[in-house]
């Protein structure tokens, strides 16, 4: 009889041994499971969040866009790149077209001071500061700055039309969608045998 109680004992804590593994089991299952859940709601949440931030990224297609850059651009230089939001091109586009305008009114004064003095020598008046120029250099002198300064005009006219069709094309290029979902890229991986490096790209598209 003392035998079968010790059996009977000793069965009981064996099948409760295994009824509390089992609970734990069951405890870890539905807390992996749980775990994984949260897990895969929090990846969806942070693609959703990554996918409405690119949303808001993407310009609004204006197809008058363009064409009114440019406009803004022709009516004041540096206008259309603030319509454009590139805000770091108007110093340039300024400096630029200064610059023009400056070596146009450098040249026109140079120009205007050698004919002034070819006039007065030609009217017999003595001008101590031409003396020791010749005629010939001064009629020289004056055909070098009225290049100088038609060719000022030019290049001033250029950075000002150039103005208009960087607006225009930076305008055009802000209507692309533009992100990393698809991308070309070069690579060089190193070879693991003889250290030489291989040369590729890979073409890269995420949904």
């Amino acid at each position: 009889m003392k035998s079968f109680y010790i059996i009977f004992f000793v069965l009981f804590s064996v099948q409760h041994a295994f009824c509390q593994e089992a609970e734990e089991i069951e405890e870890s299952e539905e807390l992996k499971v749980t775990t994984e859940e949260v897990e895969v709601k929090k990846k969806k949440k942070k693609r959703r969040k990554k996918r409405e931030k690119k949303e808001r990224e993407v310009v609004p297609y204006e197809p008058l866009a363009p064409a009114r850059a440019a406009f803004y651009s022709a009516i004041l230089p540096g206008l259309g790149q603030a319509y454009t939001k590139k805000y770091w091109k108007i110093p340039i586009v300024y400096a630029a077209i200064g610059t023009g305008i400056y070596s146009y009114v450098w040249n026109n004064d140079q120009l205007n001071r050698f004919r002034d003095a070819y006039k007065r020598r030609l009217a017999g008046i003595n001008d101590p500061e031409f003396d020791q120029i010749a005629t010939e250099t001064l009629l020289s002198l004056q055909d070098r700055y009225r290049r100088d300064q038609e060719l000022s005009i030019l290049i001033t006219v250029g950075l000002y039309l150039l103005n208009i069709v960087d607006a225009n094309v930076t305008a055009h290029l802000q209507q692309y969608n533009i992100t990393d979902d698809l991308s070309f890229k070069p690579k060089i991986n190193i070879n693991e045998f003889d250290a030489s490096p291989n040369y590729g790209f890979s073409i890269n598209y995420s949904f």
